[in-house]
C-alpha cells in the first residue's frame, strides 16, 4: 500500500491559535477573580494564580516512551521533545497544555521524517486521554501535576527509490543533488535536492529558476520512497539596474560601481555572494542585503537591489601582547571608515612593546605611524594605500630607529589573486656589529598573493601563497640590492568537523646585489626568531654570529612551521607544533646552523579570531640564550 507524504515545510496553524486563544481569554473572563494585583501588588486574592509570569498555571509530568529508538534517534528524540525539557515549567492553563502537547508531537514527527521514519507512529496522553479525542475545552484534575505519556514507534527506516526529475530538471543527475536509490531518505536531503537543483539551474544564468513540483511518495510495503521533482528555469538573463538604499553616509554611486554588479554581466549567484561580501568588507556598513527581483525588466534583465545600513564610522580600541622572553606590548589606535564619503579609511596608531623584559625605558621598542587607504581607486578592482612610520627596535642583536614612507596599489586580479606595486622611502640609524651607521634607501616593492584558504581566521583546507622582490638603492654608499622572499602555507582538516587541522608553511628569503654585507641597512638584513618564525628563541636571536659572538644578520633564510590544531569542543584547542630555521651570511643558506624549536599552545575561539597562547623550548638553544618562550596573542600563527 503507498501512503503520500507531504514533504513541505508547514506552515504554524496561526488560525487555530488565536481561536484557542480567544477561548481561553473569554473563559477566563467569564470566571470570577479569584485575584487581583496592581503595579505589581497583589491587592487580594493568592499570588499561586501567577507562577514565574505564566497565568493559570498547570504543572504536569511527562513520561517518554521511545521503545526502539536507540542511539543519536534516541538522543534527538529526547532533546526535541519540549514537552519532556520544561516539564518543570508550567504552562498557562489547561488548554496551553494541550496546545503544547500537539507542537511536541509535530516536532517529534519532523525529526523523524528527517530520520527516514516515514512508517512511525507518535501518540500523545493527558491524564489518560488521547489529546486527539479531549474536549474543546479540556479540564484536569490539578490536585498533582497532570500525567502526560509521549510514546514513539519509530518504525523501520526507508531509502530512496526510483527518483524523477521533469521539467527544466530532467537533465540533472539525482545523484548530484544528494537523490541517489538506495541512500536514507530523510526529508532534509529531498528538500535540499530541491535546493541544489534550483542552484544549478540559476547558476546557468537562469534567475527565475523555480521547483514546481515535489512529489514524496512512501511505500510501506517496501520501506523506500520515490520522488518526483519538477522544476521551471526561466530564460538566461543579465543583470540590470541596481539601485542602493538605505546609506546616508556613503555616497550610492560609489556602492553601486564597487558591488561591480553594474556590469550587465549575465546573472551569477556567486557574483552576488562576492559582491555582497565585498560591500561588507569595507567596514562600513552593519548590514548588507541584495535583493532579487521577482519578474525580469522588460529589456529582459534582471533589476536588483542593494539594501545597506550604515556603521559606526569612527572607532578607537586597544590591544596587548606578551612574550615572556621579549616581554609585553600594549598598542592603540583611532581611525575613521569613511573619511570622504566613499569608504576611504585612516588609522593612526601607536605600540610599545618589550616592557619587562628590562627596566630600561631606552630598550623599550616603540613605534607609531598613521595609515590611509582608498578603496576602489579609479576602478573598483585597485586600491591606493599610504602610510608614513616611525620605529624603533631593540633587539639584543642591534638597535635601529627608522622613519618610512610608503605608497602602493593592489590590483585584484581574481577573487584568489592579488598583486601589489608601489614605492618606498626608508631612512635608517642603527647601531650593530659594524658600528653606528645611517642609510636612506629607495625601493620599489612587488608582491603577488593567492589566497585560497577556505576561511581567513580559521582555515581548514586550502593554501595562501605569497612571493615579494624588492629592488632597492641605498644613497649614502651608493649599493643597489634586492631582497626576494616567498612563503606557502597549507591546512588539511581530518575527522568529523575538521576537528583536526594539520598546518604547515614554509618561507625562505634571499638578498642579492651587494658583496659588503654593511651596505644593506640592518632592518634589512635577516633575523628570525619569535612568535612568528621560530618559537622558544628571543625575538631575532636566530642569526650568523662573528668570531666575536656578535649578530651579522643574514642575506638568506628559511623557516618550516609545523601545526596540529586540536578541537577539544567548539571553544577550546590545543595545538602542538615544530617550528625550525636557519639564517647564513651567503645568498642562499648553507644550513650550517639549523635551529629548532616545538611546543603546545591552547587557542580559545572568539568572534574576532582564536586567543593563542603557545609555550615553547629551544631544542638547541644558544649558550646564555632563552630557555623558553610564552607567547600570547590572538590569531593563529599562521
Amino acid at each position: 500500500m503507498c501512503v503520500p507524504v507531504r514533504m513541505m515545510v508547514q506552515r504554524k496553524r496561526s488560525l487555530a491559535v488565536l481561536l484557542a486563544a480567544g477561548v481561553a481569554m473569554t473563559l477566563g473572563f467569564a470566571e470570577p477573580a479569584h485575584a487581583f494585583k496592581l503595579f505589581g501588588i497583589h491587592l487580594f486574592g493568592s499570588d499561586e494564580e501567577e507562577v514565574g509570569g505564566v497565568i493559570d498555571p498547570v504543572r504536569y509530568s511527562t513520561t517518554l516512551n521511545l521503545t526502539t529508538a536507540t542511539g543519536d534517534l534516541k538522543d534527538r528524540l529526547e532533546t526535541t521533545s519540549a514537552l519532556k525539557s520544561d516539564e518543570k515549567q508550567p504552562v498557562s492553563g489547561d488548554l496551553g497544555l494541550v496546545i503544547k502537547a500537539r507542537e511536541d508531537r509535530d516536532r517529534l514527527v519532523a525529526v523523524l521524517y528527517e530520520e527516514a521514519r516515514y512508517g512511525a507512529v507518535v501518540r500523545i496522553t493527558i491524564a489518560g486521554q488521547e489529546i486527539d479525542r479531549l474536549p474543546p475545552v479540556p479540564v484536569f484534575d490539578h490536585s498533582r501535576p497532570v500525567p502526560v505519556v509521549v510514546t514513539v514507534e519509530p518504525g523501520p527506516e526507508f531509502a530512496l527509490g526510483k527518483v524523477t526529475l521533469e521539467g527544466d530538471a530532467a537533465g540533472i543527475d539525482p545523484k548530484s543533488v544528494g537523490l541517489e536509490p538506495g541512500n536514507k531518505a530523510g526529508s532534509v536531503s529531498i528538500i535540499q535536492a530541491g535546493e541544489r537543483i534550483v542552484r544549478d539551474l540559476k547558476k546557468q544564468g537562469r534567475p527565475l529558476s523555480r521547483i514546481g513540483k515535489r512529489d514524496v511518495i512512501a511505500d510501506h510495503a517496501t520501506n523506500t520512497v520515490a520522488v518526483k521533482i519538477s522544476a521551471t528555469s526561466g530564460p538566461v538573463a543579465p543583470f540590470g539596474t541596481v539601485t542602493v538604499r538605505g546609506s546616508e553616509g556613503v555616497d550610492q554611486d560609489f556602492i553601486r560601481r564597487y558591488s561591480r554588479l553594474d556590469r550587465r554581466e549575465t546573472y551569477s549567484p556567486e557574483q552576488l555572494k562576492k559582491a555582497g561580501d565585498r560591500l561588507r568588507e569595507l567596514g562600513v556598513f552593519s548590514s548588507v542585503t541584495i535583493r532579487e527581483a521577482d519578474a525580469l525588466a522588460p529589456d529582459g534583465s534582471l533589476p536588483l537591489s542593494i539594501e545597506v545600513a550604515d556603521g559606526k564610522f569612527r572607532y578607537f580600541g586597544f590591544g596587548a601582547d606578551f612574550s615572556s622572553i621579549d616581554g609585553a606590548g600594549v598598542s592603540g589606535y583611532w581611525g575613521h571608515r569613511n573619511l570622504f564619503g566613499q569608504a576611504e579609511s585612516l588609522r593612526i596608531e601607536g605600540q610599545v612593546s618589550g616592557i619587562g623584559a628590562t627596566t630600561d625605558l631606552n630598550t623599550f621598542d616603540y613605534s607609531a605611524g598613521i595609515i590611509y587607504s582608498e578603496p576602489g581607486f579609479k576602478i573598483p578592482e585597485m586600491t591606493f594605500d599610504a602610510s608614513l612610520r616611525a620605529k624603533r627596535e631593540t633587539p639584543d642583536v642591534y638597535t635601529a630607529n627608522t622613519i618610512t614612507a610608503l605608497a602602493t596599489l593592489t590590483y585584484e586580479l581574481s577573487e584568489q589573486d592579488k598583486v601589489k606595486g608601489g614605492g618606498e622611502i626608508a631612512w635608517s640609524e642603527s647601531e650593530d656589529v659594524f658600528g653606528r651607521n645611517r642609510y636612506l634607501t629607495f625601493s620599489l616593492p612587488i608582491e603577488f598573493e593567492r589566497d585560497a584558504r577556505d576561511n581567513k581566521l580559521e582555515p581548514t583546507e586550502g593554501y595562501r601563497l605569497t612571493a615579494s622582490a624588492k629592488p632597492s638603492y641605498e644613497t649614502y654608499r651608493g649599493s643597489i640590492f634586492s631582497s626576494f622572499e616567498g612563503s606557502i602555507s597549507g591546512y588539511l582538516g581530518l575527522g568529523e568537523e575538521n576537528r583536526v587541522v594539520l598546518a604547515g608553511r614554509l618561507s625562505a628569503g634571499t638578498i642579492v646585489g651587494t658583496d659588503n654585507l654593511q651596505d644593506i641597512p640592518t632592518i634589512r638584513r635577516f633575523y628570525m626568531g619569535g612568535g612568528g618564525s621560530v618559537r622558544g628563541y628571543t625575538f631575532r636571536e636566530i642569526a650568523p654570529y662573528d668570531a666575536q659572538n656578535r649578530a651579522l644578520g643574514g642575506r638568506s633564510y628559511t623557516v618550516a612551521n609545523l601545526e596540529a590544531r586540536v578541537k577539544i569542543n567548539d571553544k577550546i584547542g590545543i595545538v602542538p607544533f615544530f617550528d625550525v630555521g636557519t639564517v647564513s651570511t651567503e645568498i642562499a643558506p648553507d644550513f650550517s646552523d639549523i635551529r629548532m624549536g616545538a611546543g603546545i599552545g591552547v587557542r580559545y575561539a572568539t568572534p574576532f579570531g582564536p586567543l593563542r597562547l603557545d609555550i615553547a623550548l629551544p631544542l638547541n638553544r644558544y649558550p646564555g640564550g632563552s630557555q623558553y618562550g610564552i607567547y600570547a596573542g590572538i590569531g593563529q600563527s599562521f
